[in-house]
């Protein structure tokens, strides 16, 4: 219960932060996405359980605030979720490695699915703009954060889940 309780609490202020400070720092025209990689630096963390569900409901939650439709977010954060468990039991003796590895598979599908549905049903926008203007600058912005919040999710999933002697 303390472990649901304290990752309920986490995802609540990386969605708040998502919110109020991180969607604020823009380079180019892309963003951050810290939510994106709070998932995917604890589904990297092989003990932390039910993270599917974490996923459908951090992706229901996050849709129903952004202005991207809300099944986009779900299918991209279920992904990143279920990518992040692949390479955990593959690449376990490179944890920072896998966590860039799932931000950049993550921000990619994000970013792809909206520049398709915004290219099917809103106004059509060039491939080459919004990978340069858009893709690249977010894969960026979403590095530096994933480096610096990979260790304290690691210890965060240690401490919640402690290996039992």
């Amino acid at each position: 219960m303390r472990a649901f309780l304290s990752i309920l609490a986490l995802v609540l202020l990386a969605v708040f932060l998502q919110l109020t400070v991180v969607s604020r720092i823009n380079l180019l025209s892309g963003s951050a996405d810290l939510v994106l990689i709070f998932l995917a630096a604890m589904s990297l963390q092989e003990r932390v359980r039910h993270m599917l569900l974490w996923g459908a409901a951090v992706g229901l939650l996050v849709g129903g605030i952004s202005a991207a439709p809300w099944y986009l977010c779900v299918g991209a954060y279920l992904t990143v979720v279920g990518l992040g468990r692949l390479l955990a039991r593959r690449i376990w003796q490179a944890p920072l490695l896998a966590l860039l590895v799932v931000t950049m598979g993550g921000t990619l599908i994000l970013q792809g699915s909206i520049f398709v549905y915004r290219a099917l049903f809103e106004t059509a926008l060039s491939l080459s703009e919004v990978f340069s203007q858009v893709v690249l600058p977010s894969l960026f912005l979403n590095f530096l954060i994933a480096v610096v919040l990979h260790p304290l999710i690691r210890d965060l999933g240690d401490r919640l889940y402690p290996l039992e002697a």
